[in-house]
């Protein structure tokens, strides 16, 4: 067991996964900068848990050495966690690029899907499926112009042998292929993943979309495919003959990476035509990335508007699954509480609730969380708890959320990462007049978040 603090200092927070918490670290000899993932070892609850780790270790020295792949640095282990040290890509994600460039093109597209696809050949052909491609999980190297892009997260990959099939289901909602659902799998699920990410990155819209994660899944078992609204009437013949072909519901019929490359749109100086997208896919996109902080904020404020009353009913529940009377609730706890109330839901289920209702990430729920995740039971959009949490925000009382306010409520709950304050106003600003008026307010709230879905698709699978 080495401590990586004897050779590393660690910094500000990157991101959070499943299980791990990403730090800047830095080397403190040689003052190189590093992303160290920290996965403590108490939400390693089982021995697959374990195992999970320890693939990942094993798959990115495998995948070592290769160029568009985050290069794993060392490994390092003490009593508390395990801490993965990687190359550090500071350059953003896979849409800031397009997003900075500002003019984009199907050409600009295809010569960023060829990269993506190339890595996947590259994965494919060194035996390994990474089971959770999605734009969050390609990453710059750096803010150059043409700094590289590189693949991350290997947490649910695996190795895999020719006919080899798999049935646990992983994923993130949008992405999962429908062989997924029906728990029977191989390779093919990371070229329908990539389809959905091309069809994002034309249309600024996932191809499959509901309010909850149930209703998303039903959308993908379904497989209609959208190419009649806007823009897809004015995109080329060929990029939809090719999302047609990587969305393909049958995964034998399924284009290979290999394929993909071979397909006249992607080739370099290919089909793709040069003419600029319409503006509006753009914006689409920049919405479609963005993380609403705001919105978490906006929860957490609501959670503290609830009546005593109201909250009588989660202070029991809370209480009753709080067996230990910790304040707060393990995983186990979790299991064996909604297991009372009759929820019969799998070891990755839990986890999924336990993922989306650890708003800290410190592997149990404390009781803020536990109100604010399950505050969707109990009408969080009633009028008068969007109002209070609205007010808690205009300080002022003008009627609206100015700029000044909002990053004053993101620094008041330790959310704000750095990122332009501009770009969260205006992911909720409908009108563009640079502040947000109660209406604006009450439509963002409206649109289901990812808390929200997890507990009423818990629900929906309980009834």
């Amino acid at each position: 067991m080495e401590d990586v603090r004897g050779t590393y200092s660690l910094g500000k927070e990157l991101g959070r996964g499943q299980f791990g918490v990403t730090h800047l670290c830095t080397h403190k000899t040689t003052g190189r900068q590093y992303a160290c993932k920290t996965i403590a070892k108490r939400k390693l609850v089982n021995k697959e848990d374990i195992e999970d780790v320890k693939r990942e270790v094993q798959i990115m020295h495998h995948l070592s050495g290769q160029p568009n792949i985050v290069e794993l640095v060392g490994v390092y282990e003490d009593k508390q966690s395990v801490h993965l040290v990687m190359e550090l890509c500071a350059g953003g994600e896979l849409f800031d690029r397009i997003i900075a460039k500002g003019h984009y093109t199907e050409r600009a597209a295809a010569s960023l899907l060829r990269t993506i696809v190339q890595i996947v050949h590259t994965f494919h052909s060194m035996g390994v499926i990474h089971r959770d491609l999605k734009p969050e999980n390609f990453l710059l190297l750096n803010k150059d112009e043409n700094a590289p892009l590189k693949a991350t997260d290997f947490g649910l990959s695996v190795f895999y042998k020719q006919g080899e099939v798999f049935k646990d289901l992983v994923g993130s909602a949008y992405y999962i292929a429908p062989e997924v659902l029906k728990r029977r799998y191989g390779p093919e699920v990371d070229i329908w993943s990539i389809g959905v990410m091309l069809y994002i990155l034309l249309s600024g819209v996932p191809p499959f979309w509901a309010e909850s994660e149930n209703g998303i899944f039903k959308a993908i078992l379904r497989g209609h495919v959208d190419f009649t609204s806007d823009p897809w009437p004015s995109i080329s013949p060929a990029a939809k003959d090719l999302v047609r072909k990587m969305l393909n519901s049958d995964p034998k019929q399924r284009l290979t990476a290999y394929q993909v490359l071979n397909h006249p749109w992607i080739k370099e100086d290919g089909e793709a035509p040069d003419t600029p997208l319409d503006n509006a896919v753009l914006n689409k996109l920049k919405q479609f990335r963005a993380m609403n902080q705001f919105k978490k904020v906006a929860l957490r404020v609501i959670a503290g508007c609830l009546s005593e009353e109201e909250i009588m009913g989660l202070k029991q529940m809370f209480r009753g699954m709080d067996t230990d009377n910790s304040g707060t609730i393990t995983i186990e706890e979790l299991k064996q509480g909604l297991a009372k109330q009759g929820t019969k839901l799998t070891e990755q289920e839990v986890k999924q609730l336990m993922e989306a209702a650890d708003a800290d990430g410190n592997g149990t729920i404390d009781y803020d969380e536990f109100i604010t995740a399950t505050m969707h039971m109990n009408r969080v959009n009633r009028e008068e708890h969007l109002y209070t949490a609205f007010q808690y925000f205009d300080k002022d009382n003008s009627g609206y959320i100015t700029i000044e306010e909002l990053e004053q409520a993101l620094k008041e709950f330790n959310m704000h990462d750095g990122r332009d304050i501009n770009e969260i106003l205006s992911e909720v600003d409908a009108d563009n007049d640079g502040r947000i008026n109660y209406d604006e307010f009450a439509a963002m709230m409206s649109k289901g978040n990812i808390i929200g879905q997890t507990i009423k698709m818990q629900q929906e699978n309980s009834m």
